[in-house]
């Protein structure tokens, strides 16, 4: 996560608060989802649904899923 300058909050929710945030090498603007669940494992973050329907979906109304950062159990989703 240290690639990543965060801004502000923009969402609370059930499962995660999302993050406003800047890649401070590209300049560029992301959104993360910061999980509120713990995840001891990379494979039980991968069998997520929601990560798994992120990574095969392109349309220009839905996210795409940048990458998946897991530290010191906790799940990023920019």
């Amino acid at each position: 996560m240290n690639r990543y300058k965060v801004h502000r909050m923009l969402g609370d929710g059930t499962y995660g608060s999302v993050l406003r945030a800047q890649n401070k090498q590209t300049g560029e603007l992301v959104a993360i989802k910061k999980m509120k669940k713990k995840y001891y494992s990379w494979d039980e973050c991968m069998a997520l649904r929601e990560v798994r329907s992120l990574r095969k979906l392109t349309h220009p109304h839905i996210v795409k899923l940048r990458e998946v950062i897991r530290e010191a159990d906790e799940l990023h989703l920019v």
